[in-house]
């Protein structure tokens, strides 16, 4: 048997000008400015001209990558994939990816997402780190002693703690064992309790959002669980924020179902590189330009059901 699931990445993916050769697709331009105009905000200025520094704003970063996402996955014409999942913010793309949401409800919800979060975290001065390598255990032994969060459990030997400036600082100070550990591009100790303020404003939002359930099966990153309801979705998407992301029980759910291949939709990279050390055999393909549509298609094809 052949399964395929399409994943989507989360922040710290986005690159500047990843959106640019998307912009040359028929129709992208089009719906990317009808999305623009409907959340009021310039996806194609933000995606083609911004700089490093002004898409790692959370604000913009998150309705960025959702936009991308859904604009690449769209390109990949009419998949069914035996299931979809995503990593933090790409949570809300393949929700709409799934129709729980329609593409504005989810880029009105990812927009008030990222200006929640930025809001959360400009009270105090926090981000993230990545640990690679190490025992997992006692890495998220070494977080908790220095007041940390392993907010990002994601499998293949990477843990990503988050925390004040300072509690990070001590991070790269005072190492785990046979760790190491990168600062990321990202501006805010996400998937903490820093981020509790956002949850109140989401809970908020996702009151006025017309919810349908997934007609794919939906792998939430909460804890790796197939979510069979709309409503289900929702409640961890506003949840989530706050939460920790463990991408390592989803790859575990993904060996458990039997995937075969994984394609990673724009801007892709993250996530199939997870997959290529923990899930061996798995064919995995990441849509970084219009370039590799092609070969996603016929992995499409391969391994769809």
């Amino acid at each position: 048997m052949r399964v395929l699931v399409l994943v989507a990445p989360g922040q710290g993916a986005q690159t500047p000008g990843f959106l640019t050769p998307w912009l040359d697709l028929p129709g992208a331009a089009d719906r990317i400015a009808a999305w623009s105009d409907a959340i009021e905000f310039d996806l194609a200025h933000y995606g083609t001209k911004a700089d490093a520094d002004e898409i790692r704003d959370t604000a913009v970063a998150q309705p960025l990558l959702v936009a991308a996402g859904l604009l690449s996955a769209a390109a990949l014409g009419d998949v069914r994939p035996g299931a979809v999942a995503g990593h933090s913010v790409g949570e809300i793309t393949v929700a709409a990816v799934a129709g729980v949401l329609d593409e504005v409800a989810a880029l009105g919800f990812v927009r008030t997402r990222g200006l929640a979060m930025a809001e959360a975290a400009a009270v105090t001065e926090t981000g993230m780190s990545a640990v690679l390598g190490g025992d997992p255990d006692q890495v998220v032994a070494h977080l908790e002693s220095l007041g940390l969060t392993a907010a990002n459990v994601n499998g293949a030997g990477q843990i990503v703690a988050a925390g004040t400036a300072e509690q990070l600082a001590a991070l790269a100070e005072n190492k785990p064992e046979k760790a190491r550990v990168i600062a990321l591009k990202v501006a805010g100790a996400f998937h903490t309790h820093h981020m509790a303020p956002a949850v109140a404003t989401l809970q908020e939002a996702a009151e006025n959002l017309t919810v349908s359930d997934p007609v794919l099966p939906y792998i939430s990153n909460k804890d790796g669980r197939t979510v069979s309801t709309g409503d289900q979705v929702i409640a961890r998407l506003v949840g989530q924020v706050a939460n920790p992301v463990r991408w390592d029980l989803c790859m575990e759910t993904f060996k458990d179902q039997g995937v075969s291949a994984l394609i990673e939709v724009c801007p892709g990279g993250t996530l199939t590189g997870l997959a290529k050390r923990a899930l061996p055999g798995v064919q995995t393909l990441a849509l970084k330009t219009p370039d590799d549509l092609d070969a996603a298609r016929t992995l499409v094809a391969e391994h769809s059901a």
